[in-house]
């Protein structure tokens, strides 16, 4: 494969916090504005504005996970966490349903492949966190422009 096929999912915290972030800046602005002259709404608006901004900064330093496929290799990246799998390793793939949805790769014998944790959290996992914001439709899609296809529900001894 010699392009890119590349999937940011998206994170419902990090819109939470930037958009609420963004509102308390405006508020704590709007605070001030109504009567500069009063101490109580200047040192309300100063409040409103650092909690604001610093929900903001907050919201802008959460990683949302990227699913790449280029240059013969996928590539799963959440922050530090980064896994890379040579893409003739991977037979097939399935999204675990929940409220956090997760991506479950398989070789080519149908057995999961297993990842290292991170900072030996665990000994190892099974699955590639998403976000619950991540629709199945979207990862099948990139999955299929990839050329990785989708592991059957039954599988036949």
């Amino acid at each position: 494969m010699s392009e890119t096929v590349r999937l940011v999912c998206p994170a419902g915290r990090k819109h939470v916090e930037l958009w609420a972030g963004y509102v308390l800046v405006a508020l704590g602005a709007a605070a001030i504005a109504v009567d500069v002259s009063h101490w109580a709404n200047v040192t309300l608006g100063v409040l409103l504005a650092l909690m604001g901004g610093a929900l903001a900064a907050h919201g802008h330093m959460i990683k949302s996970p990227v699913l790449e496929v280029s240059d013969g290799e996928f590539r799963y990246e959440r922050g530090r966490y980064v896994v890379s799998v040579p893409f003739q390793d991977i037979g097939s793939y399935h999204v675990l349903p929940g409220r956090i949805r997760s991506l479950g790769l398989c070789d080519a014998a149908g057995r999961p492949k297993r990842f290292p944790s991170l900072q030996n959290r665990r000994t190892s996992r099974a699955y590639l966190p998403l976000t619950g914001l991540t629709s199945p439709a979207k990862v099948e899609s990139f999955m299929a422009m990839a050329g990785i296809p989708p592991r059957e529900r039954s599988l036949t001894s």
